[in-house]
């Protein structure tokens, strides 16, 4: 067999948790070869990487990103792209908390299309459906793998708008049919975004019709829970119902108990998920290694403040009485509301991307000075509702404690937008490899791997990737294993990490000693 690549001299991490072993891998055709140690020396005319006293690893698969649009914003998002590849990210899934780029009817692409604007950072189309979405991406190189899930807040706003209503008989039939269709066209999944509008305003009994679509084809139910804070207990039985009812597999995003009324509750939902699985249960979760998470400026008003849009959302700013019955909203709480400021403050709630007044970013809306929902406000009105934040909201020992559960798996959550986006989206794998397992100890680097590769595959069915073994997708991460770590900070969120050699996808180079290479192999996967 003739080799493309001969990548020797290097420890083999295959994805599997299991020990490091000494091989020697090839590439033949975008597939992987395992060789023998002490095998052709030459690779028979491959491209020899020396990966002498490197790590060898599967491509890490980054469950939870927002990557939906970066690529189809052209140059403007090229460097925000590129981040994820760099730190050894081979495939993403997007479509994440309940929000995708599709399925829509077409009525409902001109107020999808206006109220998208604020999550995807720009102009962005909105797809009738999922073979729509594919053909757009592989119209556009990109350097790593992509695929979606199907976000429940879209599918409703495609279907019904964002009013605060049910569903009625034929308005879930066709949220059921449309979902049908992006899953049988290959979408990864549903996934739900229970605390943003429109996906808030859908009841269990919507949701639990909508997994079973999903449960059909084997694909999970991937929920931002209807509350993070301080009813997490609550949201994670509502979810585990979901997943009884339904039939699907769960799958919790980004697990936290944020705010200080949640602080420590980890004790009590990881246990509760161990005690499910222990019982037959399907569910997994995945996490950030950071205690800062990140939305957008919006989510910290009531859902009844977004009720009808970002249009209607910014008329109701502008009226001083409907401003009036907000902050008495935060202040008093509203059943059913995870209310981000009221369970921290507005002191923790730092500006991230805000386009039309970059001076502002990396300043809390405290800090901002007045009155703080006067401020928010009018951040809003001035960049017409696309304002990225991010909220001080998690405890280190809560973080620690989701990373290390065997149940848990690696998302970024990424958001690439422009400004000063979380440093999640270009730090989260190398920062799980070098501050958690290495320097504390946390686990082992093969479990590290792991979690970012061959359980990830397995939760979402990506056959053949996630793992290095003989004909599997020729997707490899070359790194250094004393000296991996995340470059990113608040400050300068988009610098690559270090110890990250090569990245291989699709049997080419993607990244080469560290950095970006002309080469753009990525494409949509799953159809």
């Amino acid at each position: 067999m003739s080799l493309d690549m001969l990548i020797s001299g290097g420890l083999v991490a295959d994805g599997t948790g299991a020990p490091l072993r000494r091989a020697d891998v090839g590439v033949s055709d975008g597939r992987l070869v395992l060789l023998p140690r002490g095998g052709p020396a030459d690779g028979g005319g491959a491209r020899v990487i020396d990966a002498t006293g490197l790590v060898v690893a599967p491509g890490f698969i980054d469950v939870h990103t927002h990557s939906d649009a970066v690529t189809l914003l052209g140059e403007a998002g090229s460097e925000l792209a590129a981040a994820p590849v760099r730190m050894g990210v081979t495939v993403e899934i997007c479509g994440n908390c309940g929000s995708s780029l599709f399925p829509a009817l077409p009525e409902r692409v001109p107020a999808l299309r206006r109220s998208s604007r604020a999550g995807f950072g720009g102009d962005i189309p909105i797809f009738l459906d999922y073979e729509a979405f594919v053909e757009a991406h592989e119209r556009v190189p990109r350097p790593n793998h992509l695929t979606s899930l199907v976000g429940h807040g879209t599918l409703r706003a495609g279907v019904l708008g964002y009013e605060d209503r049910p569903a009625t008989s034929a308005e879930l039939d066709t949220m059921c049919a449309l979902l049908d269709d992006a899953l049988a066209a290959g979408a990864a999944g549903l996934s739900t975004g229970l605390i943003y509008t429109p996906g808030t305003y859908g009841d269990t009994a919507e949701v639990v019709a909508l997994a079973r679509v999903a449960a059909t084809y084997g694909k999970p139910y991937v929920t931002h829970l209807r509350d993070e804070m301080s009813r997490v207990e609550e949201a994670l039985e509502e979810a585990v119902e979901i997943a009884r009812e339904s039939g699907a597999a769960l799958h919790v995003s980004h697990h936290k108990t944020a705010g200080r009324h949640a602080w420590g509750r980890t004790r009590r939902t990881l246990p509760r998920i161990a005690e499910l699985r222990a019982q037959g249960m399907d569910v997994t979760c995945d996490v950030y290694p950071y205690t800062e998470g990140s939305t957008s400026l919006a989510a910290m008003f009531p859902p009844w403040a977004n009720d009808g849009g970002t249009e209607a959302l910014l008329d109701r700013l502008r009226d001083p009485g409907e401003r009036a019955r907000m902050r008495q909203a935060i202040e008093e709480g509203v059943p059913g509301w995870e209310n981000t400021v009221g369970n921290g403050g507005w002191d923790r709630i730092s500006v991230a991307c805000a386009a039309n007044h970059p001076e502002v970013e990396g300043r809390t809306i405290a800090e901002l000075g007045g009155d703080p929902v006067d401020t928010a406000a009018e951040l809003l009105l001035a960049e017409e509702g696309e304002v990225t934040i991010i909220s001080h909201s998690m405890r280190e020992d809560d973080v620690q404690r989701v990373l290390a559960s065997d149940f848990a798996m690696i998302g970024s959550d990424g958001v690439p937008k422009p400004g000063h986006p979380h440093p999640r989206l270009a730090g989260t794998f190398p920062r799980v490899l070098g501050r958690y397992s290495r320097d504390q100890g946390l686990f082992p680097l093969e479990l590290a791997v792991h979690k970012m590769t061959g359980m990830a595959a397995e939760r979402f069915g990506l056959a053949g990737r996630g793992i290095v073994r003989d004909g599997a997708h020729a997707d490899l991460v070359l790194l250094d294993p004393e000296t991996v770590a995340d470059g990113a900070t608040y400050a300068d969120p988009l610098l690559p990490p270090s110890g990250i050699r090569a990245v291989v996808v699709a049997g080419r180079l993607a990244v080469e000693d560290g950095r970006l290479t002309e080469d753009r192999p990525g494409r949509m996967i799953g159809r």
